[in-house]
C-alpha cells in the first residue's frame, strides 16, 4: 500500500521548503517509496478527523495501512527503519545516525525556532530589543558547537544518514538570517543536502503546492 502524508493546503512558508512534510518527502525520496499527499486546510488541521491522526492538529502525518503516524522524527525514523539507504548496515553507526536525528530536534532546533518566533511574533515588544541578543548567542552557541564537530566533513557521522537529513532540514531555517554566513561548512553542508537529487524532488513537490504549478 502506498503510504500517504498530509501537508498544508497552501504552505505558509511560500514554497520555502521548511513546511516539516518537506522532511518527510525527502526521507521517502531517499529510500525511493512512492507515497501520496493529502492536502488539509488549516481549519480542518482542527477537525476531529485530522485531530485523530494528530492529537495536536498539525502537519505532517503519516498513514500506511493501519499504521498512523505523527511527528516528524517519528515518521522519518519509521522510513529509516523499514527501508535501506537511511542508516547504516552496523548497529553502532545506525545508533550514532539516531543520536543526530535527537540532535537535530532535540538540541539545535529550539533555539532556532525561539529566534523566529521572537522576530515574528515579539520583534513589536517594548523588551525584544534587550532580549534579542540574548536568543541570538543561543543559536549561535550551537552552531559554533556543531561546525567545530562537523569540521572538514561531508557529513556528520561517515555516509549520509537520516542524521543528516533532520540536521540540515533544521538549519534550512537559518539560511535567510545570514547567520549561516559566519560557518563556511556549515554553509558548505547545507549546499550538500540541497544538492541531494532527493531533495531536489521532495523541494520541487512542496514548492508546487505554494505556487499551484506542476513539479519540474
Amino acid at each position: 500500500m502506498i503510504p500517504t502524508i498530509t501537508a498544508f493546503e497552501r504552505s505558509p512558508d511560500g514554497g520555502k521548503g521548511l513546511a516539516r512534510d518537506t522532511r518527510v518527502r525527502w526521507a521517502r525520496e531517499e529510500v525511493g517509496q512512492p507515497y501520496e499527499v493529502r492536502l488539509v486546510s488549516f481549519s480542518a488541521m482542527k477537525e476531529g478527523a485530522h485531530l485523530a491522526l494528530h492529537p495536536f492538529g498539525q502537519i505532517p502525518t503519516s498513514e500506511e495501512g493501519d499504521l498512523g503516524l505523527f511527528e516528524t522524527g517519528a515518521i522519518v525514523f519509521h522510513i529509516a527503519e523499514r527501508h535501506a539507504g537511511l542508516f547504516p548496515d552496523d548497529a553502532n553507526d545506525r545508533a550514532r545516525a539516531i543520536t543526530w536525528m535527537f540532535a537535530a530536534l532535540s538540541t539545535v532546533e529550539p533555539p532556532i525556532l525561539e529566534l523566529g518566533n521572537a522576530r515574528l511574533l515579539e520583534g513589536d515588544k517594548s523588551w525584544s530589543a534587550q532580549r534579542m541578543p540574548l536568543v541570538v548567542d543561543r543559536v549561535r552557541d550551537r552552531l559554533d558547537q556543531l561546525s567545530r564537530r562537523l569540521g572538514d566533513a561531508d557529513w556528520l557521522d561517515g555516509p549520509f544518514s537520516a542524521g543528516d537529513l533532520m540536521m540540515v532540514s533544521v538549519l534550512l531555517r537559518l539560511k535567510l538570517s545570514g547567520m549561516l554566513n559566519e560557518y563556511a561548512n556549515l554553509a558548505a553542508y547545507i549546499a550538500r543536502g540541497e544538492a541531494r537529487p532527493a531533495y531536489k524532488r521532495a523541494f520541487d513537490a512542496q514548492l508546487a503546492l505554494y505556487t499551484g504549478q506542476p513539479a519540474d
